[in-house]
């Protein structure tokens, strides 16, 4: 499989995954569409090949529903970035620009979450009022953590017993 039709798949994974496959897409114009994408891009190119893919890789470290949504929202922006920079007087370029869009917004929560990860690794962690707001929340994080932590060995538990595996 060459790595633009595995593109398409990661695609066609994603609209499918978020409920996106309904009527309003029509996967085979959006691969026509792919199709003459990839011949703007040259991307039949042999350093295409070269290396390890961009996306689809990590999209396997991201296993949860809600982890999913996070990083989809950032690899379906940077689609975006990519096609902000091509011709948009070309119809499959706004075609497939519409449908990211589409997508982007029904992700706006995963946005969200990553865009206060990013604010995270910005903490002036030197900093001496930081410091203090952070140890005086160490406990509250502490039981938040707990309690996420004991909710999904409860799940798991109430799984184990309903299973009959």
């Amino acid at each position: 499989m060459t790595f633009q039709t595995y593109r398409l798949f990661v695609l066609s994974i994603i609209m499918i995954y978020f409920g996106r496959v309904e009527n309003r897409l029509n996967l085979l114009q959006l691969q026509d569409d792919i199709d003459k994408l990839k011949a703007d891009f040259n991307s039949s190119n042999s350093d295409v090949a070269d290396g390890k893919p961009v996306f689809t890789e990590r999209l396997s470290n991201w296993t949860e529903r809600n982890e999913k949504r996070i990083i989809m929202s950032q690899i379906i922006s940077i689609y975006l970035q990519i096609l902000e920079k091509t011709d948009k007087s070309k119809e499959h370029v706004r075609n497939i620009s519409e449908e990211l869009y589409t997508l982007r917004a029904s992700l706006s929560d995963g946005a969200k979450k990553m865009e206060d990860l990013k604010n995270l690794t910005k903490l002036e962690i030197n900093d001496l009022k930081i410091q203090r707001k952070a140890v005086n929340e160490l406990f509250s994080v502490l039981q938040k953590l707990g309690d996420t932590t004991s909710s999904h060995k409860r799940r798991r538990r109430q799984f184990q017993r309903q299973c009959k595996c």
